[in-house]
């Protein structure tokens, strides 16, 4: 590590944070899409990092999952050897969590004694371990949502968690490309930075409403593009009362939601591309990059969605998203900082 250039290591600290923040989201993408997400009935933070040593720690495990809704429910005929497969992905991301932390603090710790973090920065800096910890908290609250009667965790509950991760990640980036782009910002906004801004916000409403879909599951109806079974807006879309309620738990209305911000963000995204070519000639790479996953990641979409919703593409979409949002950062970071 270079310590005559401590911003810059602090940087790719808080870049390596970032990657472990994705493979977290990935992991727990495959947990929910393979209905892994409540095998493990119990949130120790501490201790809940052993895996089961032995016959009788499985046999305890199982036992209690056996009291829950989603085994009398749906998995009656599950076998020991079925629930140590969903054990196993939640586990695994309840540990890259619990990982992240480790991997967070103990540097974090060490750049403090070492003075490369002071003052204001160390404080928003230790606000992102704050944010990580609310972010495990969700993540036991959601599971939480699926062990009392319905064996599936609240919709709002999942978009609290994934936007918590979203939220953490995007501070964190954002955060480090400070650190290695540290020339003055421009006091003017310009109106591409404006667009930029907004597409930011627009790109995490999205995120917001894809786990509305995940949630309910309403990617496993209206398998048909562009049309939704024949329809632009299907019927059905606004039967559920009172009206604002559909917004939230109508399958047809959260997955045309869905459907409408890629839409818009297919316009967008590309007009705010070509503005920075030609304004910035120094993002031209990010702003390029961003088009292209851009088109990568509508066609995940759509792929999942004609498929209905396979594990391997279900989750490549949810970490798609994750990437654009990454970099659009970039884009406008790079854009302030020209």
């Amino acid at each position: 590590m270079n310590y005559h250039n401590p911003p810059r290591a602090v940087a790719w600290w808080l870049f390596a944070c970032c990657a472990m923040v994705f493979l977290t989201m990935v992991v727990g993408g495959v947990t929910r899409l393979t209905h892994s997400g409540l095998s493990i009935v119990e949130w120790k933070p501490l201790i809940g990092a052993l895996p089961p040593l032995s016959h009788a720690d499985w046999l305890e495990l199982f036992a209690k999952y056996q009291q829950t809704p989603e085994f009398i429910k749906r998995n009656h005929d599950m076998t020991l050897d079925g629930f140590q497969f969903i054990f196993w992905w939640e586990w695994a991301h309840r540990l890259s969590g619990r990982l992240i932390g480790v991997v967070f603090l103990l540097p974090y710790l060490f750049f403090l004694f070492r003075g490369y973090l002071r003052g204001a920065l160390a404080a928003r800096v230790f606000g992102f371990f704050i944010l990580g910890g609310l972010q495990g908290a969700m993540g036991w609250y959601m599971v939480k949502s699926g062990l009392v009667d319905d064996p599936r965790v609240s919709q709002y509950r999942l978009a609290a968690h994934l936007g918590l991760a979203f939220l953490l990640f995007g501070l964190m980036f954002w955060t480090g490309l400070g650190m290695l782009q540290r020339r003055a910002v421009s006091p003017a906004p310009t109106f591409t930075l404006r667009l930029g801004n907004g597409l930011v916000a627009l790109v995490f409403v999205m995120v917001l409403s894809g786990a509305l879909v995940a949630g309910i599951r309403a990617g496993l109806a209206y398998n048909t593009f562009p049309l939704m079974n024949g329809h632009f807006l299907p019927p059905e879309s606004f039967m559920v009362e009172p009206w604002w309620l559909n917004f939230f738990t109508n399958m047809a209305l959260v997955q045309f939601d869905h459907r409408l911000i890629a839409w818009a963000l297919m316009g967008l995204v590309p007009w705010l591309a070509w503005r920075v070519w030609n304004e910035v000639p120094g993002a031209r790479i990010p702003a390029l990059l961003l088009v292209l996953w851009l088109a990568v990641q509508v066609t995940l979409g759509i792929a999942t969605l004609l498929l209905q919703v396979p594990v391997a593409l279900g989750a490549a979409h949810q970490a798609g998203a994750m990437v654009l949002f990454g970099l659009l950062l970039w884009v406008v970071h790079a854009h302030r900082r020209a």
